[in-house]
């Protein structure tokens, strides 16, 4: 029988990483800033999460991330200027993203992983459940995932995480998630979770990609958790255990994505993602994709 569970309004977005694949460009820029056609990647991130009705946001930070914290704070001297030169459109545009959310900060300190990162936002959330969005995955708003994921968290309780089908030979980038069916065709229940599994250890080809919707009972299992792969400690070792053991926090559900994710933590799927959104934007596709085209009849 489905029952009700309380309702999410806390989002958490782990941005302390430094960005290294991205430099030099990411040397005195946070990597979260790079604009994605005319935007910040993180601003999608917020938007998403204000979206699906979580609009109390925190932010995981570390030094040199200030700029973040200004681009969703107000500009009163950017903002007077536009107004005197009647420039209403995009005076809109700057004021958007400091109206976006109820916006707080916290810094990491230690990069000691996403695990650590999580277990930052404990005094923030309290006993709560709350939604993790990574910051590197962009998910299509036509494609209401996380909205999906607080609506199986409501009705299953526990924990749920975002899926996706990668093929085999690309599984040992991800987490993976062993699954078992479910009633509805896009929630499996997870039984056990691995860090980048070699593909031959890989209990399925199901990826655990950057949405979280989490039990509070997380923050006990990660304060116990030690470090794993790459010496951080890692949340996905902290869901084995919530998967292993329902009484901990409840059961461990997936929701499996097939719609459209922008991936900007690479630096050729942060160029795919551009091209991509920006051919499908109504003021900049038309004549975007027609230079494409000719560009790579001539060119290519």
């Amino acid at each position: 029988m489905t029952q009700s569970h309380p309702r999410i309004s806390k989002a958490v977005i782990p941005a302390a990483g430094l960005g290294t694949r991205f430099l030099p460009a990411t040397k005195a820029t946070p990597k979260e800033m790079l604009p994605v056609v005319d935007k910040p990647a993180i601003q999608y991130v917020v938007e998403e999460a204000v979206a699906a009705g979580l609009d109390d946001v925190l932010m995981v930070t570390g030094r040199n991330k200030r700029p973040l914290e200004d681009h969703f704070d107000r500009n009163y001297e950017l903002e007077s200027a536009l107004q005197k030169k009647g420039d209403a459109g995009r005076l809109a545009k700057v004021q958007e993203s400091s109206d976006l959310a109820t916006m707080h900060y916290v810094r990491q300190g230690d990069p000691k992983g996403l695990g650590h990162a999580v277990l930052c936002a404990a005094p923030h959330v309290g006993d709560e459940p709350f939604a993790v969005l990574l910051g590197d995955d962009l998910i299509d708003p036509r494609d209401p995932l996380l909205q999906r994921m607080v609506e199986v968290q409501e009705q299953r309780g526990g924990s749920v995480i975002a899926l996706m089908e990668v093929a085999p030979e690309q599984i040992h980038l991800y987490g993976c998630a062993a699954v078992e069916t479910t009633e509805d065709s896009d929630v499996v229940k997870v039984s056990g979770l691995v860090e980048k599994p070699d593909p031959a250890d890989a209990p399925s080809n199901y990826a655990i990609i950057g949405r979280y919707v989490l039990d509070p009972h997380i923050f006990e299992i990660l304060r116990k958790t030690e470090p794993g792969r790459g010496g951080e400690i890692q949340l996905t070792d902290a869901l084995q255990q919530l998967a292993e053991d329902e009484k901990i926090g409840g059961p461990v559900h997936g929701v499996v994505f097939k719609g459209r994710r922008y991936d900007t933590g690479d630096r050729g799927d942060y160029l795919r993602a551009i091209v991509r959104l920006a051919c499908e934007r109504e003021d900049l596709g038309p004549d975007f994709r027609t230079w494409l085209r000719s560009y790579v009849a001539e060119e290519m």
